[in-house]
């Protein structure tokens, strides 16, 4: 938009807030000559111009006070349009996606005034002045306020539409011009501006605009009609084929045809032959890769001996070995561990998920050390398994408790995928999560039995009869401490749930029930109906509980509660209580020790303990995770090697060497020998027993 020149606008604001007083009249004129004279600037003037002036109040301006006029009002002007669209889309031929622009247009016009002037040379110009009857070449004067001594020229001027003065423009007229010589008043023009030749306008630089479109890729159309006539022709037609193919087979083959077919028979069953043949080839060939492929963690396993143990002060390290991972694995949790008591290099791991929101399918898994890279069995399970067990004289069944509260045996000597024992809701499965399976001594007429624990309070004895599982309920749980009877057995007892148990190592009737009130109640086979004794252990629900290996009266419990407890069983109290500032997952007792023992906890962290070393903490604790968030759930340690496996809630196990510290024997005095074997670790425990129960017996 073309802007007038400064006087014009100077002008107008002139005429529209500022009137002119009538002594400035005398004045105004004699100081505009003087300028002329000497040749100096009228802006330079400007203070005693304005002297002249007085601001006229409007009747409807706004009284303010004092304090309101003093008070500044900040206003921040951004050059972002707020009402212009942030998300324009551009389809991309491209991408084929519709794409928002960066590009927003912030401009924002806010007034419009369409000109109205008239160059003096113009045919409309020319037209006007027929029109009005002004004389060629002649240019319309107004004289405003001029005295009768002043001949002072004026230009071509024109009142405004508000019916105010009009502004001299002097100081840019020549003396020379033609309308200095002229004296004659001449008729006003109609023009509404004053108009000088010699204004300076500024130039508004053109809109550009620039956008950019890809060339839309070649397309082809295609289109066909799928009505129910064409496809019953279509099947009508695949029909035909198959008759037509049955009648050439039907036709008699010749001898050639019937030696091709038999010929083929027996490269069928020849290629299935070899397959079977190279498989245990071709798996120990993968065997060698992996040990070669991991040559230094091998050598790791077999002779390497922590040094630095002698300067650490009985404190001990894990050095880590393999990491076992199944791919389709990787979303399910470590929810049990157990090693093969036959093969002592092969373990199995139970995948499911402790976050009972998001359950689904589980698996079980097999490694072996031998080969890390890939499981040696892989069994896919509907429910989440929870937890498993591996039997001790037949290695090939293992025992699976699942979420859904069925229990299983999978025998890994068939080649079929199910279990061939499942519970079903016809032969007495739980109605809750499986926590802990063990299997036990074959009954009277040599049948293969394992027991189960479950939330529904159900402690269940099942046996393998030919092709079915037989259940006997052993015990149910109460909150009450037993199973009411008689007078009071119209009332049903509140259920206790029950998370863990153990049997005794030698005592075969014994067990310890956990439960998820944090209680653990000493059971019998034999008494259905009554706990032989209850221990309050924890504030929370019992994670394991497991009998000593060597010790006959010693077991250990650890919870969510932080803590782990040593009892025995004879004395209500726990013997040792071990704070490890996170909810403990589990716990194992060393099979080379009586007083070693490791604990994992949801930090990720693996804490081993030696009482007969250090009783009051433990000698190593040692984060074995990659990342922080991960926890560990399950720990076990190998039957014959210095080794332990960890598993995690990310299906990771990882296994992990003792240092020497950690499985070191108590050194006797010089010449003399100390015994060795049960009664030697039986009588280490039983020495720190005893220091803890002399100050009870002597104050009884």
């Amino acid at each position: 938009m073309p802007v007038p020149n400064n006087n014009v606008g100077a002008s107008v604001r002139k005429g529209s807030i500022v009137q002119k007083v009538p002594a400035a009249k005398s004045t105004k004129a004699p100081s505009k000559k003087k300028d002329d004279e000497e040749g100096v600037d009228p802006g330079d003037g400007w203070d005693e111009w304005s002297h002249g002036k007085a601001l006229i109040k409007p009747s409807d301006q706004l009284e303010l006070t004092e304090a309101e006029l003093k008070e500044e009002i900040t206003r921040i002007l951004t050059a972002n349009n707020p009402h212009a669209p942030q998300n324009i889309v551009r389809y991309s031929f491209k991408d084929r996606s519709y794409k928002p622009t960066s590009v927003v247009d912030q401009m924002a016009v806010h007034f419009v005034l369409e000109g109205s002037l008239l160059h003096q040379d113009s045919d409309e110009a020319r037209r006007l002045r027929a029109k009005e009857g002004l004389p060629e070449g002649k240019t319309a004067t107004v004289d405003t306020e001029a005295e009768p001594d002043e001949e002072k020229p004026e230009t071509p001027a024109t009142p405004l539409e508000d019916g105010g003065e009009v502004e001299e423009a002097g100081e840019e007229d020549r003396p020379d011009s033609v309308s200095s010589k002229s004296d004659k008043k001449e008729p006003k023009l109609t023009n509404q501006f004053n108009f000088s030749e010699r204004a300076s306008q500024t130039l508004n630089n053109p809109l550009r605009e620039r956008s950019c479109q890809t060339e839309p890729p070649p397309r082809s159309i295609f289109s066909a009609t799928a009505n129910q006539w064409e496809i019953y022709d279509a099947y009508v037609e695949e029909l035909q084929k198959q008759e037509k193919n049955k009648e050439k087979q039907k036709a008699v083959p010749s001898k050639k045809d019937s030696d091709k077919n038999k010929r083929k028979m027996m490269l069928m069953e020849t290629q299935n032959d070899d397959i079977t043949r190279v498989g245990k080839a071709s798996k120990i060939f993968e065997r060698m890769v992996n040990q070669n492929t991991f040559d230094d963690i091998a050598q790791d396993f077999k002779y390497f001996e922590d040094a630095s143990d002698e300067f650490r002060d009985q404190e001990g390290t894990l050095l880590p070995l393999w990491k076992f991972q199944y791919d389709k694995a990787k979303r399910l949790s470590v929810t049990a561990l157990c090693w093969n008591k036959k093969y002592k290099d092969l373990f199995a791991v139970g995948m499911g998920s402790y976050d009972f929101s998001k359950q689904g399918r589980g698996m079980l898994v097999f490694y072996s050390l031998k080969n890390s890279a890939f499981p040696e069995y892989i069994y896919p399970t509907s429910s989440g398994i929870l937890c498993l067990d591996i039997h001790e004289q037949h290695s090939y069944l293992v025992a699976v408790g699942f979420y859904d509260g069925c229990v299983a045996v999978y025998n890994l000597k068939e080649d079929r995928l199910e279990p061939v024992y499942k519970s079903t809701a016809k032969t007495g499965k739980h109605t809750d999560p499986v926590w802990q399976v063990r299997w036990q001594n074959d009954d009277m007429d040599n049948n293969h039995n394992f027991y189960s624990v479950s939330s529904d309070g159900r402690v269940v004895s099942w046996t393998l009869v030919k092709n079915e599982l037989v259940f006997t309920d052993i015990i149910t749980l109460s909150l009450n401490g037993a199973v009411s009877e008689g007078s009071e057995g119209a009332q049903q007892p509140s259920i206790a749930c029950g998370t863990s148990f153990d049997f005794h190592k030698q005592i075969d009737y014994l067990f310890l029930v956990g439960t998820e009130e944090g209680k653990i109640h000493k059971c019998s086979k034999t008494y259905s109906s009554q706990f032989l004794d209850t221990y309050d252990a924890h504030s929370m629900a019992v994670d394991s509980v497991k009998w000593n290996h060597f010790h006959p009266k010693v077991f250990i419990s650890c919870s969510s509660d932080w803590t782990i407890k040593i009892w025995d069983h004879t004395i209500n109290t726990p013997m040792f209580t071990f704070d490890l500032n996170a909810a403990v997952g589990d716990v194992a007792w060393a099979p080379y020790s009586s007083t070693v023992f490791a604990a994992v906890t949801t930090d990720g962290t693996v804490h081993v303990f030696d009482l007969n070393i250090n009783k009051y903490e433990a000698i190593c604790q040692q984060p074995v995770v990659a990342k922080k968030k991960t926890k560990l759930t399950h720990i076990e340690f190998n039957p014959i090697y210095p080794i332990i496996i960890v598993g995690d809630d990310r299906g990771y196990v990882t296994s992990l060497k003792l240092s020497p510290n950690l499985r070191k024997k108590p050194k006797g005095k010089k010449g003399q020998e100390l015994p060795k074997g049960p009664e030697m670790e039986v009588a280490k425990m039983e020495k720190l027993l005893s220091l803890l129960r002399e100050p009870e017996q002597s104050t009884v």
